[in-house]
């Protein structure tokens, strides 16, 4: 997904909406902020990826890709209460 400042924008729009036709989401910052995505009208699948999340101002996308992924996941259902959470996996 690429991120396209608001000026590079308006120099680019017939450029970026046949890309946006084409199936592609371009996240539009001012500032360095995103605030808009510009996409396809229906999803071109079913699954949401994060950068769409981030795109929506759902999630923050970490800011390092270095990182090791954790040792373990733990499902997490609506209404779960992640201090709840927190303290059965610390034992405490």
């Amino acid at each position: 997904m690429e991120h396209l400042g608001v000026r590079e924008l308006r120099r680019e729009v017939s450029a970026a909406i046949r890309r946006a036709g084409a199936g592609e989401r371009i996240v539009i910052t001012v500032d360095g902020s995103p605030v808009a995505q510009l996409g396809p009208l229906e999803p071109t699948d079913a699954q949401l990826t994060l950068e769409d999340l981030a795109a929506r101002g759902q999630v923050v996308l970490a800011r390092r890709s270095d990182r090791p992924a954790p040792e373990f996941s733990m499902p997490l259902w609506a209404g779960t209460r992640i201090d709840q959470l927190v303290r059965e996996v610390r034992g405490r």
